[in-house]
C-alpha cells in the first residue's frame, strides 16, 4: 500500500498548493482588497505581493525602513494614514495590510486613464516597487516607441527588479490561488 501511495504523496505538491505560507493574514487582504477594488477583484494579488515583500512577516525590516507585511515606508504610512485617521500603527499587521492595499488602489487609479485593467494590475505592482515617478517615466519611454495597451509594451521599460518582482507576484498568485477561492 505505502508503495502505492509514496508516488502519489509526491505529486501532490504540483496539484494543490502546498501550504506554504500561512492563512492567518487572509481575512484582511479579503476585506480591504473588496474594500478598496471591490468584491470582484481577485485578493490573491495582494497576497502574493505580501509574500513577495516580505515572505508575509509582520515583523521584517527593509534596509531603507520599510515595515512590515506590505514593507511601508513609515513616511508613506503617515500619508496613509492622514486619509484614513481609523489606522492604527504601520507594525500591526492589519492596518500594515491595508495601508498597502489601500496604496495599491491610489497607483492603480493613478493608471486609469492611460492603461486598461489588465495592464493596470501588473504597472500598480511595478510602481509600488519602483515608484510611481519611475514608473511614469517608463511609460513615457514605451509611449516613444508607440501605443502602449499592455504591461508588455511597458515592461521593457521599467526597471530590472521591478520587471522580476511583478513576474514574482504573478508567479506566487498563481501558486496561492487555491481551486476553492
Amino acid at each position: 500500500m505505502v508503495a502505492v501511495l509514496l508516488p502519489l504523496l509526491l505529486l501532490m505538491p504540483t496539484l494543490v498548493w502546498s501550504g506554504e505560507w500561512p492563512e492567518e493574514f487572509d481575512p484582511y487582504f479579503k476585506k480591504y482588497t473588496k474594500h478598496y477594488f471591490g468584491p470582484n477583484f481577485d485578493w490573491h494579488w495582494f497576497k502574493a505581493q505580501g509574500i513577495a515583500e516580505s515572505g508575509l512577516k509582520p515583523k521584517a525590516r527593509s534596509s531603507v525602513g520599510a515595515k512590515g507585511i506590505m514593507q511601508i515606508l513609515p513616511s508613506t504610512y503617515d500619508d496613509i494614514k492622514k486619509l484614513n485617521p481609523h489606522f492604527l500603527t504601520i507594525d500591526e499587521p492589519r492596518w500594515n495590510i491595508a495601508a498597502g492595499i489601500f496604496y495599491d488602489r491610489y497607483l492603480y487609479m493613478r493608471w486609469t486613464e492611460r492603461l486598461p485593467r489588465e495592464a493596470r494590475v501588473p504597472t500598480t505592482f511595478a510602481s509600488y516597487n519602483a515608484g510611481l515617478g519611475r514608473m511614469n517615466k517608463a511609460y513615457r519611454s514605451a509611449q516613444k516607441k508607440g501605443e502602449v495597451r499592455t504591461w508588455s509594451e511597458l515592461e521593457p521599460h521599467a526597471p530590472g527588479e521591478t520587471r522580476k518582482y511583478v513576474s514574482r507576484i504573478k508567479s506566487l498568485k498563481e501558486e496561492i490561488r487555491s481551486p476553492w477561492d
